[in-house]
């Protein structure tokens, strides 16, 4: 069986995710005591995560991740994904109730908008 799946298999990905998670703790100015706290976990649990190179349940990663302010990608090794920028503020209420007005009508409000976003693109105030 160990012919399959060799130890070295598992070793550079394990520290990787060992020095991550560490990292993302430290970075975020938390113990392993309070990290543990906030995911509601025993503090073991983060030192075995951090020096096993095992991370958690699925259930723990999403907390986890929110406690660090990183993505559940980035705690697994992926690179954060790209910001997509969204209106925020009234633009972002009034855009809400547009993508639930039947099509036809999004469509006639979509006229009306273009050309002012066009106008702004060329540079035009």
């Amino acid at each position: 069986m160990q012919a399959f799946f060799p130890i070295s298999f598992y070793g550079e990905d394990m520290a990787k995710t060992v020095s991550r998670l560490k990292v993302f703790r430290e970075a975020a100015g938390l113990s392993q005591r309070e990290l543990a706290r906030q995911i509601d976990q025993d503090q073991s649990n983060v030192r075995y995560w951090e020096t096993s190179g095992n991370l958690s349940r699925s259930d723990v990663l999403l907390p986890m991740a929110k406690a660090l302010g990183v993505t559940v990608e980035e705690l697994l090794g992926e690179s954060r994904p790209k910001r997509v920028v969204s209106p925020g503020g009234r633009s972002r209420q009034l855009f809400e109730a547009v993508s639930k007005m039947p099509r036809r009508q999004q469509e006639k409000i979509l006229d009306i908008l273009e050309p002012f976003v066009r106008q702004h693109a060329n540079g035009n105030t």
